[in-house]
């Protein structure tokens, strides 16, 4: 027997023991999607490497280190998504979704992909959903924005559920404040890692994103905060989103010294946490970026948006919705118990699949006693017999395969039999 060939290192298969969890998690998704009037969109599984490199930027560790890029035959540089932000902004961009209404509201559910150390929640290849509102500069659209992202994390009710949330300004106050920040660092650059070293020559924001415990205390000690260094217009746009979220009820802490990792980013920046998933406690992430769309070929068009793992998710929600989700079992399960019943066991399978029920056909040819096993094992609700007798009397055995009872009908009879069997009256409480 020849050596069987594993799955990559930092990938995951999912079975169908879990694939209904999926299933659920994501028809929850879709539902709360269109209760905000959002609109899926999909995009390709890899894209032009130049829509990351202007879009999320050549100094980030997901250009500098984390993507899959590969040459396709005529030499064009391609990279499967690491993130989804960029492309979606490419396709509004490049399918003038700008003509079709004033705001895009859209929503994905994909396939991500990052060459980084795999641990408990990050895969190197992961699934994300999330949302991109392009379109409103106004706070009520970032307001709108983390409601949904809360409201879609409650349902699956996550232990110590938190919002932390800043403000990182606009272009010309960010300016000054990162010309302020290099200045109050650069005697320390030596203390720093080579890597914070390059972030703090190429854009010291960056720096609050770096996991060295000697950075961030350097940072407590020195660096400045961003909040000292707004505009007026975005210091008002800060306390505008701050009070939409009161007036939701939604709880939140200023954070001064949460930014996003990726360069196009302005203003609003959040995160929604859970104690559950320890140091690595993000849920979700997102934050306005209004000078994306113009960075990529389209008209000046303010945006903000957030993005989720969809592995993360379950980890927090998935012993609970263990307990309240099963798979679907098959109605019936279909009984061979002779040769020449085979061709009529396939021809009333697909009858009764056109009539609305789940059927599983028998196609081991086994003995009677494993074929019923196999019913009770797959959780049929009733399994219809076809042998001999039934071949020559034009008939259909039933078994309630909860009480065991069984009774012989015509095919005419058999659906109303089956509703009997999966769908039985209500005891009367009378009684």
């Amino acid at each position: 027997m020849a050596e069987s060939v594993k799955r990559v290192r930092g990938v995951h298969d999912i079975l169908p023991e879990d694939a209904h969890l999926w299933r659920f998690v994501e028809w929850i998704i879709h539902a709360v999607m269109a209760t905000y009037g959002y609109q899926e969109i999909r995009t390709p599984v890899f894209e032009s490497t130049e829509l990351f490199i202007r879009g999320v930027g050549l100094e980030t560790d997901i250009v500098n280190k984390e993507m899959y890029t590969f040459e396709d035959k005529g030499g064009k540089s391609l990279t499967l998504k690491p993130e989804l932000t960029a492309p979606v902004v490419r396709a509004y961009v490049q399918n003038h979704l700008d003509r079709e209404a004033p705001i895009a509201r859209l929503y994905y559910l994909d396939s991500l992909f990052r060459q980084e150390r795999p641990q408990k929640g990050r895969l190197r290849q992961f699934n994300q959903f999330g949302v991109e509102a392009i379109g409103s500069s106004h706070p009520e659209q970032d307001v709108e924005v983390i409601a949904l992202a809360y409201d879609l994390c409650n349902l699956f009710e996550p232990e110590g559920l938190s919002i932390r949330l800043n403000t990182i300004g606009s272009t010309e106050g960010r300016a000054n404040y990162l010309a302020q920040l290099q200045t109050a660092l650069e005697p320390y650059a030596a203390e720093l890692s080579e890597l914070d070293q390059q972030r703090l020559r190429a854009n010291p924001l960056r720096l609050f994103d770096s996991k060295s415990p000697a950075t961030q205390a350097l940072l407590d000690e020195k660096a400045p905060l961003i909040s000292d260094y707004l505009t007026e217009e975005d210091r008002q746009n800060f306390n505008d989103v701050q009070d939409g979220l009161k007036a939701l009820n939604i709880p939140f802490e200023h954070d001064p010294k949460l930014v996003r990792g990726l360069d196009y980013y302005t203003r609003t920046t959040f995160e929604i946490t859970s104690q559950q998933l320890g140091a690595q406690d993000a849920l979700c992430g997102g934050g306005r970026y209004d000078k994306l769309v113009s960075q990529l070929g389209g008209p000046d068009t303010p945006a903000v948006g957030f993005a989720a793992g969809m592995e993360r998710l379950l980890l927090v929600a998935g012993d609970r919705l263990k307990e309240k989700i099963t798979p679907r079992q098959p109605d019936v399960y279909l009984i061979v118990l002779s040769d020449d019943a085979r061709t009529s066991a396939l021809v009333r399978a697909q009858e009764l699949r056109a009539s609305g029920y789940t059927v599983i056909l028998e196609t081991l040819r086994r003995s009677t006693r494993a074929q019923f096993r196999e019913a009770n094992r797959v959780g049929a609700k009733a399994a219809v017999i076809l042998g001999e007798e039934e071949m020559k009397t034009d008939t259909c055995t039933i078994k309630n395969m909860t009480s065991g009872d069984q009774q012989t009908v015509s095919p005419e009879q058999l659906s109303s039999a089956l509703d009997a069997i999966l769908h039985p009256p209500a005891e009367d409480a009378s009684d």
